[in-house]
């Protein structure tokens, strides 16, 4: 017996006292729980029923957006303008101690398209496709403060360190394409910062790191190393990737249980890969000019959010999973968080992100990709419709209420779902959970929330966790 023999660590004793027939099946079982019949963790799956969708496209209004200056329309709160809101709690927001009156929303509104939805002129260019949109006006959270309210907008629980929508779906139905990740996170290009939580609202939590968000510079090289040194041939790294490949699989060999090393030897292999195909995905320069003009690439108040939208678009049509794009920085002013200067700080992000999303919208369904793709508006929370006292007038956190819109990929069009009061403080008709929503969109991908688990801890994790769930059937087509 020679000396690497002779000494067993425990698992490899296990392994070998325990291989044979048991060892297979167990094998075949862990075959559908993530890793793929070909053991690519990555490779494609079949969804647990007919799918809508295909992918995913999220536009998160980082700083929640106020839905009364946006898309639920309240002319009660328009008459009322001044007054003060009987049995209000003062510490529903983030100030208590600057709590101000009702305030009229100060944007001018007008009803569009065959389904007469009610805009504001914040969104001169999406109001021309609101009947492609399905509104949800009855969303409600569990926080009134910015990291916890990500959390759970992106992960269904507030706290950090558990896996993210975007991941769970990777988890769940794999990457249609082998030379580009699964799951791509855009954040604000304008030195305003990540969102609160940062890499947290895009990790993978207990699932196999391999499933977590590969985030794209705003500026510069998208992804670090995505270039060859020019010292390195292909021919040289082929041949260290095979090297190292073969070791890890030495290692791997015979403990299927190992997700994290196979997530390892994927990743390297992704990461080549991608060296040939990104920078192809990437280069937004080869679109045609009258594309550019449509997104507003070059324009000065839009052109950083309409590269990114149309990345986006070039992501998916390459079979890119899920896309999350972040409208938005760090906080206050640097994101829609309108603690003051509501009209101000609302005009200007509105005004970078209406033109790109609208021409998203009108790009995907003129290429036959939106029936497919499922493309998300929604930020963490909502507004108060009090204003908050100092400086230029704004609102503070609303977690009773907030509107959130999904267009294409098995959404029933121009449709409304859910009321608010009649100033737009609470949810009041068919309210919406994140857990209900993070149902739905998993319902339009064909995946069951129920069924779609993981092992950890001795319990079946969920995204939308133990509480009782329901799919939004009433936006679906």
């Amino acid at each position: 017996m020679d000396a690497m023999n002779r000494f067993l660590t425990r698992r490899a004793l296990l392994e070998r006292a325990g291989g044979g027939f048991g060892w297979l099946a167990l094998q075949a079982m862990l075959g559908g729980k993530g890793m793929g019949s070909s053991g690519n963790p990555m490779a494609a799956r079949a969804a647990h029923g007919a799918a809508k969708a295909k992918s995913v496209i999220w536009i998160f209004a980082n700083g929640g957006p106020s839905h009364v200056d946006t898309w639920d329309y309240k002319p009660e709160l328009q008459k009322r303008n001044g007054q003060t809101l009987a049995g209000f709690d003062n510490k529903t927001g983030f100030f208590p101690d600057a709590v101000g009156p009702l305030m009229a929303s100060p944007f001018g509104w007008a009803q569009h398209g065959e389904s007469g939805t009610w805009a504001s002129d914040l969104f001169p260019h999406l109001s021309k496709h609101v009947d492609k949109m399905a509104f949800i006006h009855s969303c409600c959270t569990q926080s009134n403060n910015h990291s916890p309210a990500l959390f759970m907008m992106n992960t269904g629980v507030t706290r950090m360190g558990y896996p993210c929508v975007g991941s769970w779906v990777t988890y769940g139905l794999g990457c249609e394409s082998d030379s580009l990740p699964s799951f791509v996170v855009m954040s604000d290009p304008l030195n305003r910062g990540l969102p609160k939580g940062n890499a947290s609202n895009w990790g993978a939590g207990f699932l196999p790191s391999v499933y977590q968000g590969t985030w794209l510079r705003p500026q510069g090289e998208p992804i670090d190393n995505l270039r060859r040194p020019e010292a390195v041939t292909e021919v040289r790294q082929r041949a260290q990737l095979d090297l190292l490949a073969s070791l890890n699989r030495g290692a791997l060999a015979g403990s299927a249980v190992e997700s994290e090393l196979a997530a390892r030897i994927e990743s390297f292999e992704l990461a080549y890969r991608m060296q040939t195909a990104a920078p192809e995905a990437f280069s937004i320069g080869s679109e045609p000019e009258h594309i550019k003009r449509l997104y507003g690439i070059g324009e000065k108040h839009c052109g950083h959010f309409a590269a990114q939208c149309l990345t986006a678009r070039r992501m998916v049509e390459r079979g890119v999973r899920f896309v999350q794009i972040y409208s938005g920085g760090m906080e206050n002013q640097q994101s829609w968080d309108c603690h003051s200067d509501l009209v101000g700080n609302h005009r200007g992000f509105a005004g970078e992100a209406d033109q790109p999303i609208a021409a998203l919208l009108g790009d995907l369904a003129q290429r036959g990709l939106l029936e497919n793709t499922l493309v998300i508006w929604a930020g963490e929370f909502g507004r108060l419709p009090v204003s908050q006292k100092g400086g230029q007038p704004g609102r503070d956190h609303n977690p009773h209420a907030f509107t959130a819109w999904l267009a294409g990929g098995g959404v029933k069009p121009g449709v409304h779902y859910g009321q608010t009061d009649e100033v737009g403080h609470k949810a009041v008709v068919d309210k919406v959970q994140v857990r209900d929503f993070h149902a739905t969109l998993l319902a339009l991908l064909g995946l069951d929330h129920e069924r779609l688990s993981y092992r950890f801890q001795g319990l079946d994790q969920r995204l939308t966790g133990v509480e009782e769930s329901r799919v939004v059937r009433e936006i679906m087509a």
